[in-house]
């Protein structure tokens, strides 16, 4: 936990997310999208000195990273770097982050969606550089991303116990609207077993063939200058033995308690195998028979969370009820929640559980000087997996205190991701006026992003602290002046007097 100064700080950066406990604003927050003429183009206003783009399929996801060292051909200063992609690539797209290679201390760049054909496959992000960058001066980007749902299985069925394969399309020049001098291609495979590749001829001047193997890495390239739109498609098809999840949705639960100085967890998954599906029924005698020397598997069969160190309490349920067949490790130095699904789920399967857990206030909660409370928890949790897990949509409601005013919140979570974010009413027992909930939607994030903080702020004045109380109080003596009234009723008959 942070320091109250540090969380000082930390709060003149915050999103201005407010609302009194009674009423509901909304607010859009993350990657805007600019509406531009029809007949939009970027101005070729910069040239690709170097490029260097790096391709990882090591987990169920893509993560591309372009290094690239721009410079402006341009007779003025330039301040909107574009880069193109296809629709279907812009709609699973998440995690943009856009940052300078050379100044750390540079805060990431603003990235916004240009709107300007949707009927056109070609769509663009626009960079906004936080300097303009003067004519023929030079600046080194570092731009990364994540692809969702970006494999396709081939062969798309095999037997449970056979190895899955996955394939992946894309091009060997780095797609740019702007001429690049010098690039080239690097792509990172979980394992060296990559029975099939795209090989593409080299430099006019070589009788070479890219891409060069070394080990679980391919290298398209070094290549010479490309024009703008340069375009060359390869397709890599490589073993992956692990399975591949998605998490189409995630509800995300954190209630926040004073009088019980509690943090409450609960998280509700809508999970998928996008793997290869069976050939043939599943057989669980030759399954359970496989398991007495631990074969290698693409099932999911495990799924392991690593929550905050003095977490108690867990549970975990899915469609049909509790689930026994899980463990929970805690002591000073971690706490550990492994889940086993009632069945191990295979490619095409689907399995929706819910797991929930409670925490002490003090890990996550503090009071600031000024009267009003931060509060600073994970962002995004989930299971910790060797071959990562990647999430479609997250909902994160943050439930505070009934009387909570003032909400404003921060994250570190790419704005690009962020599609959502608003503070609302929700009412549970004996609450009067409700409790303020802030709600936060995201699309198209991974794992990589566990642990990204979300920081809370909000008042919450001594008199609405005394409201709970104040009602038990009342609904207590309202029943026992009830009973008491109810008891010296008198029932009996008297008979009349002859």
């Amino acid at each position: 936990m942070k320091t109250t100064a540090v969380f000082s700080a930390v709060l003149s950066l915050l999103t201005l997310v407010s609302a009194s406990s009674s009423s509901s604003t909304s607010s859009d927050k993350g990657t805007s999208r600019v509406k531009l003429s029809s007949t939009f183009k970027p101005p070729p206003a910069f040239k690709n000195a170097n490029l260097v783009h790096v391709i990882s399929v090591e987990k169920n996801y893509v993560k591309e990273s372009i290094n690239v060292v721009i410079e402006n051909v341009d007779k003025a200063a330039q301040d909107e770097y574009f880069l193109p992609f296809t629709a279907d690539q812009i709609s699973r797209l998440g995690g943009v982050e856009v940052k300078d290679r050379k100044d750390a201390s540079v805060r990431p760049f603003t990235v916004d969606v240009v709107e300007y054909d949707l009927a056109s496959d070609t769509q663009y992000l626009r960079i906004r550089l936080p300097i303009p960058l003067k004519p023929k001066a030079q600046q080194t980007l570092g731009i990364s991303y994540y692809l969702l749902k970006a494999y396709s299985p081939l062969p798309a069925a095999i037997n449970q116990d056979e190895a899955q394969f996955l394939t992946y399309l894309f091009s060997a020049y780095c797609p740019s609207v702007y001429t690049t001098s010098k690039q080239k291609t690097e792509v990172k495979f979980p394992s060296a077993n990559i029975p099939d590749y795209t090989k593409i001829p080299g430099s006019e001047d070589s009788k070479d063939t890219f891409p060069t193997k070394q080990g679980s890495k391919l290298t398209y390239g070094p290549f010479e200058e490309k024009p703008a739109g340069a375009y060359e498609p390869v397709q890599v098809r490589f073993e992956f033995t692990k399975p591949v999840i998605h998490v189409a949705r995630l509800e995300r639960d954190i209630e926040v308690s004073h009088w019980g100085g509690n943090v409450a967890f609960e998280e509700r998954y809508e999970l998928y195998h996008r793997g290869a599906n069976l050939s043939q029924l599943f057989n669980r005698v030759k399954w359970a028979q496989s398991q007495y020397y631990n074969p290698t598997s693409y099932a999911l069969r495990e799924l392991k969370f690593p929550l905050r160190v003095g977490s108690a309490d867990p549970y975990y349920t899915d469609a049909i009820g509790n689930v026994s067949t899980s463990r929970f490790r805690s002591n000073k130095r971690e706490a550990l929640l492994e889940i086993k699904p009632r069945y191990p789920v295979f490619g095409g399967w689907k399995y929706p559980f819910t797991i929930g857990w409670n925490s002490d206030a003090k890990n996550f909660l503090r009071k600031l000087a000024g009267g009003g409370y931060i509060l600073n928890v994970p962002f995004l949790e989930g299971p910790k997996q060797a071959e990562g897990v990647e999430y479609e949509q997250v909902d994160v409601r943050v439930v505070l205190p009934e009387g909570a005013e003032n909400v404003k919140f921060y994250t570190t979570i790419p704005d690009s991701s962020i599609t959502e974010a608003n503070v609302g009413v929700h009412k549970t027992f004996l609450d009067t006026i409700g409790r303020g909930v802030l709600v936060i939607k995201a699309r198209n994030l991974v794992d990589d992003f566990r642990e990204r903080e979300l920081i809370v702020t909000y008042d919450y004045p001594f008199m609405a602290s005394l409201r709970k109380p104040l009602i038990v109080f009342g609904s207590v003596m309202t029943v026992l002046v009830s009973a008491w009234l109810l008891g010296n009723v008198e029932l009996k008959f008297n008979p009349s007097k002859k």
